[in-house]
């Protein structure tokens, strides 16, 4: 099922291998400096030692352990951990999933390693940044959702599940814009809003509300289609809703993105 604003694909593959992985990335997260083969070195056999890198440097790529620590790991991931620590058969890792508790306890003395917190220690934090990012942008959910997790990523947070994440940023996101609407409503005089409401009505033998229709563009190019759109701004113009003075706290960003952010159902209090 979509998360809210992400589809079923975005949602699958979000903390997850995207497929393979490329050398540089495989240089860069991958390689096992004299620290991790320390950490695998007092491991018992093969799979164990192989299987804690695996969990070690998935953490440190994607920023999250995997339920299953196997799931979805390119080979390359692990031939090249293997050759790193000289085993020979790198398909012995398959035994490494077979006991739940060793790769839990492992994940645990990696979280300690990496210092990576959990997102409950920051979530209030991330907020009131989704809380401001959003206010002052009016970006897209999906563009936020995106900066949230480089957000948690930078400060070695694990990162939560998709669900949990998606709905701060609903949740923040829906704020701003209920402020927004707010700032609107108090700015307007009593005529400005009654003419916001008119444009929530369909007219007589219409299909759509007039506000429909001036949020809707050119369907193509072409000199009739640029007329009727010149028309449209000189109708807005002329409603005098272009006049209303918004709040200073409202960025020029935001007043030029705000129309197109969903408009509420009614402007009465």
């Amino acid at each position: 099922m979509p998360v809210m604003f992400l589809s079923d694909l975005e949602a699958a593959s979000y903390g997850r291998y995207g497929g393979s992985v490329p050398q540089a990335d495989l240089e860069r997260f991958f390689y096992l400096d004299d620290a991790g083969q320390a950490l695998v070195a007092g491991l018992r056999g093969d799979h164990n030692r192989l299987g804690f890198s695996v969990q070690l440097t998935t953490a440190r790529y994607i920023g999250r352990f995997l339920a299953d620590p196997l799931e979805g790991v390119p080979a390359e991931v692990i031939d090249y951990l293997a050759g790193q620590l000289q085993v020979a058969d790198p398909s012995c890792v398959k035994k490494y999933a077979q006991r739940q508790q060793t790769h839990l306890d492992h994940a645990g003395k990696i979280r300690k390693v990496l210092k990576l917190k959990d997102f409950a220690q920051v979530e209030a934090e991330l907020a009131v940044c989704v809380g401001r990012r959003a206010w002052v942008t009016g970006g897209s959910p999906k563009a936020i959702f995106a900066d949230g997790v480089g957000w948690l990523r930078e400060r070695d947070v694990l990162l939560p599940g998709v669900t949990t994440l998606a709905r701060l940023v609903a949740r923040e996101r829906d704020a701003a814009t209920g402020r927004l609407w707010e700032s609107l409503y108090a700015a307007t005089a009593g005529q400005q809003r009654a003419a916001l409401d008119a444009l929530l009505v369909v007219p007589p033998g219409g299909r759509v509300p007039e506000l429909e229709r001036w949020r809707t563009g050119p369907a193509r190019p072409s000199g009739p289609q640029m007329v009727r759109a010149l028309h449209r701004v000189a109708e807005i113009t002329g409603s005098g809703l272009s006049r209303v003075e918004l709040d200073a706290s409202v960025t020029p960003r935001r007043r030029l993105s705000w129309p197109g952010t969903g408009w509420p159902r009614t402007w009465r209090s």
